[in-house]
C-alpha cells in the first residue's frame, strides 16, 4: 500500500505541471478578453489590471505591451503624468522580455515621445497657467492594444510555417505574438505527422492554437542546407515550382527522390537521395558561381525595345527586370526607328540598377536620298557625255565640240562625286539629340518576411 501511494504521488507530481499549463493559458485568455472589453468602454485602469493578471497567469510578453498601452491611453485622456510614467515602465518591460522585437524602433519612439510629454507636464506644473493639453506629438501618437496568438504543440519544438512553406520557418513552438489577417499554418516535427490549420486572429481576443502531433514512423525527415542562404529547392519535378528555400526541413515519403538547388548567379546542383522511414537525411549543397544584382529597365516608350548586356540579349521586350552577374557591363537598349542608348555600368550583388531610357527617334534621311539621286544623275550624265564624245568622228554634227563635251563629262563626274560625298555625310551624320537614360542604383532586400512577432513584407533600401 505504501509503495502504491508513493507511485501515485509521483505520477501526480509529474502530471500536475502539464495539466496546469492549459488551465493557466485558459485563465489568461479569459482575462485578456475582459481587458479588451474594458479598453472598448474606456476603463483603462481595469484593462491594465486584467492584462497584468493575464501576464501573471501566463508570461506572454505582448501582454506587457498592452498594459503599457492601457496606461498610455489613460494618460492621454486625462493628461495624467503618472499614467504616462507607468506606460513607459511597461513598454520598457516588454522590450526587456523581447530584446529583438521587430517593433523595437516604434516602441522606442513612443517611449521617447511620452518621456518628453512627462517633462513638459512637470515644467508646466511649476508655473500653473491655462489647462495643459496634450502636445502635437502625443496627439499624433496612436497606440492600440494588439491581438495575441498562442501556438503550442505536444511535443514542443515543432517548426511553424505561415501561408507557404517557401517562406521558410516562421517560428518554433511554443510561440506567442501578434498577427494580422487570416493565415494557413503548417506545423512539422521530425518523426511526427504534419498538421495544417487555418488561423484567423481576432483583435479583441487571445486566440489559442493547440496541436497534438502523432508519431509517424513511415515517413523520413530531410534537412537541406547550402552555402547560399535562400537558394530555391525543387523536388522531383522542377515544373511544379520550388518547394522552399534553404535552410529547409520536413517530412518526406520513403523512396528515391531528386533534389535541385539553385540561386541566381550560381550553378544549379542536383542531388539524389533515398529516404528511409524513421531516419533523418541531410543534403549540404555547395553552390559555385557569381553573386548577382538586378537590372531593372522601365519607363514609357519601350514597346518592343530590346536589351543587351554586353552582347547577350537578356530581354526581348522591355520593360523588364533581370538578374545580372556582378561586374562591369555595357547595357544597350534599342528599338526600331529610335536611337540606341548605351551606357557602361557596374553591377553589385544585392543591388538593383534601375535605368529609365529616353529613346529619341532616328532622324529622317530624305536629304541623303535626294543627294544620292542628284549624284547619280550627274555621274550618269557625265558618263553618257564621255561615251558620246568618244564616238564622234570627222564630219559628225558635234565633232567640233568633242573636247568641250568631254570636259563637260569630267565636270559631271566631279559634281557627282561631291554630291555623293555629301549624301554619305547625310546618311551617317547624327541629327537631333541622342537617346539618354536615367541610372539609379540602390541596395535592396524586398521579400516576404515572417518573424516571431509579425508577418508581412520587409523592405530595406539605401540610396
Amino acid at each position: 500500500m505504501v509503495r502504491l501511494l508513493l507511485a501515485l504521488s509521483l505520477v501526480a507530481v509529474l502530471v500536475s505541471p502539464v495539466l496546469a499549463q492549459p488551465d493557466q493559458l485558459q485563465k489568461a485568455q479569459g482575462l485578456f478578453d475582459d481587458a479588451q472589453r474594458a479598453i472598448a468602454t474606456g476603463d483603462y485602469d481595469g484593462a491594465a489590471s486584467k492584462f497584468k493578471a493575464a501576464y501573471e497567469a501566463r508570461a506572454l510578453p505582448d501582454l506587457l505591451y498592452n498594459v503599457g498601452t492601457a496606461y498610455y491611453l489613460k494618460g492621454k485622456k486625462g493628461n495624467d503624468a503618472e499614467s504616462y510614467g507607468l506606460a513607459v515602465k511597461y513598454y520598457n518591460d516588454y522590450l526587456v522580455a523581447v530584446p529583438k522585437a521587430a517593433d523595437k524602433p516604434e516602441v522606442d519612439k513612443a517611449i521617447s515621445i511620452i518621456n518628453k510629454e512627462i517633462e513638459r507636464m512637470k515644467a508646466a506644473a511649476a508655473t500653473p497657467e491655462a489647462p495643459l493639453t496634450p502636445s502635437e506629438e502625443v496627439q499624433k501618437l496612436e497606440q492600440k492594444t494588439r491581438s495575441l496568438v498562442v501556438i503550442e504543440t505536444e511535443p514542443q519544438g515543432a517548426n511553424i510555417y505561415l501561408d507557404d512553406k517557401k517562406n521558410g520557418v516562421f517560428a518554433q513552438t511554443p510561440w506567442s505574438g501578434s498577427l494580422d489577417g487570416t493565415h494557413k499554418v503548417l506545423i512539422e516535427k521530425r518523426g511526427h505527422k504534419s498538421k495544417e490549420s487555418t488561423l484567423s486572429p481576432d483583435p479583441n481576443r487571445l486566440v489559442i492554437l493547440q496541436v497534438v502531433l502523432s508519431e509517424e514512423d513511415y515517413l523520413g525527415w530531410l534537412e537541406i542546407r547550402s552555402n547560399v542562404p535562400g537558394a530555391s529547392i525543387f523536388l522531383d519535378d522542377k515544373a511544379a515550382g520550388a518547394v522552399g528555400k534553404t535552410p529547409f526541413s520536413g517530412n518526406l515519403k520513403p523512396g528515391k527522390h531528386t533534389v535541385w538547388i539553385s540561386a541566381d548567379g550560381y550553378d544549379e546542383t542536383e542531388h539524389k537521395v533515398e529516404i528511409i522511414a524513421g531516419e533523418t537525411h541531410e543534403i549540404v549543397a555547395s553552390l559555385t558561381g557569381t553573386p548577382v544584382g538586378y537590372l531593372d529597365i522601365r519607363g514609357s516608350g519601350l514597346d518592343n525595345a530590346r536589351v543587351h548586356v554586353d552582347r547577350d540579349l537578356v530581354c526581348e521586350r522591355a520593360p523588364c527586370r533581370k538578374p545580372v552577374k556582378e561586374g562591369s557591363h555595357t547595357i544597350s537598349i534599342s528599338r526600331s526607328g529610335y536611337k540606341t542608348f548605351r551606357t557602361r555600368v557596374d553591377i553589385q550583388q544585392k543591388t538593383e540598377l534601375s535605368i529609365r531610357p529616353n529613346l529619341k527617334p532616328k532622324p529622317s534621311r530624305v536629304d541623303a536620298v535626294v543627294a544620292y539621286i542628284f549624284a547619280a544623275a550627274f555621274a550618269g550624265g557625265g558618263t553618257y557625255a564621255f561615251l558620246y564624245s568618244n564616238k564622234l568622228e570627222v564630219g559628225d554634227k558635234h565633232f567640233d565640240k568633242k573636247d568641250q563635251i568631254k570636259y563637260g563629262a569630267y565636270g559631271g563626274w566631279g559634281l557627282g562625286a561631291v554630291i555623293g560625298l555629301s549624301a554619305v555625310y547625310y546618311t551617317f551624320r547624327d541629327k537631333g539629340p541622342p537617346s539618354t537614360g536615367q541610372v539609379e542604383m540602390r541596395s535592396i532586400a524586398l521579400e516576404p518576411t515572417i518573424g516571431p512577432n509579425y508577418a508581412g513584407l520587409g523592405l530595406g533600401g539605401r540610396f
